[in-house]
């Protein structure tokens, strides 16, 4: 495949560097929401040809370099027997894991509820372009954890979880233990049936101190990437808020490691593993600047997209809802027409 992102991912040189966001497929774009009109998210993440489609508006109406499936990080729990609803205002379980004494033993694993996945990617790799990569994902072990604790869609506070953790240790290794392994089936059953990149999403990773994320969740992160690194699919990790403790990241774990909009990005250059590549890190709020503005924060971008080769252009974190996609369109134009003075 010609694609810049999987050259910059396999360590090619590139005339600059490549660009996708996450939340790239919906939210901003008119055509993901004249499609909502119609359909419920689940209709469209279920429906193989609406969620083929969703995966690549991104493509056409911003000209990313690569695609990112259309899914969710909550579809492994609910693999493992969780009750998942996706209300308006957010996804809800009907029976979270507070519900137990012993949460464990009401996991029930059933792979069969991650086949409309596979379609989906089936249909995505029928339809694409040829120059369009197609990136696959999970949720990372302590969001996904933090996530299955949670009985009401409004709280992002998430202490429930973080209680468990640390009153019941050994019950928690054994939940985190069931997620993972799911996790590892479904990470690898993505490789399967085609994607090209494998991105793990720990979006709350900074919910408890560096250390004990490093103790126990960041081997659980590493076992899940490395299941899909030795298929040789190239992988990249997303622990937000990891702040200093990006210094933990090396290549026995990922091939790239996104960084979040309040890391400055030489300073994440200089602890994490140079074998490491990264990606990152534009403070979405950004794109509510005007259009002048937007230029000139990019255009400190240059001298760092001119040092570094391993370097893929994202978010910090995902797009907000209120976004004008006409912006981000603007950043994508900016970064293909831009000479990064690459040699």
């Amino acid at each position: 495949m010609n694609s810049i992102f999987l050259d910059t991912l396999n360590n090619k040189e590139t005339s600059r560097p490549p660009v996708w966001f996450m939340r790239q497929a919906g939210r901003i774009l008119p055509s993901y929401q004249e499609i909502k009109k119609s359909n419920t998210f689940s209709q469209m993440m279920k429906d193989p040809d609406l969620a083929a489609k969703v995966t690549l508006l991104p493509i056409n109406d911003l000209g990313v370099d690569a695609a990112i499936l259309f899914s969710d990080i909550l579809i492994v729990p609910e693999a493992l027997g969780m009750g998942l609803e996706f209300t308006a205002k957010g996804p809800l379980f009907d029976n979270p894991l507070t519900k137990y004494e012993k949460p464990s033993q009401a996991l029930t694993k059933d792979l069969g509820k991650l086949d409309h996945v596979y379609k989906n990617i089936e249909k995505v790799l029928s339809i694409r372009k040829n120059d369009t990569p197609l990136i696959g994902f999970c949720g990372g072990p302590l969001t996904t954890f933090c996530f299955m604790f949670r009985g009401h869609v409004r709280d992002v506070t998430f202490n429930d979880a973080i209680k468990f953790l640390y009153s019941n240790p050994k019950e928690s290794m054994k939940i985190l233990d069931a997620l993972v392994e799911t996790s590892i089936e479904y990470a690898q059953n993505q490789v399967k049936h085609g994607i090209e990149c494998f991105q793990l999403f720990e979006t709350y990773g900074g919910l408890i101190p560096e250390d004990l994320y490093n103790e126990i969740f960041l081997p659980l992160s590493k076992k899940i990437l490395n299941s899909v690194r030795d298929m040789g699919i190239p992988t990249i990790f997303f622990p937000k808020n990891f702040g200093n403790g990006l210094k933990y990241i090396n290549k026995d774990i990922c091939d790239f490691v996104s960084v979040d909009w309040q890391a400055n990005l030489y300073h994440a250059r200089k602890i994490i593993d140079k074998e490491v590549g990264i990606q990152g890190n534009i403070d979405p709020r950004l794109l509510y600047s005007d259009y002048t503005h937007i230029e000139s924060e990019l255009k400190k971008l240059i001298p760092f997209g001119q040092e570094n080769q391993d370097w893929i252009i994202n978010l910090g974190h995902g797009f907000l809802p209120d976004i004008d996609h006409k912006k981000a369109k603007f950043v994508v134009d900016w970064i293909k027409d831009t000479n990064w003075k690459r040699n």
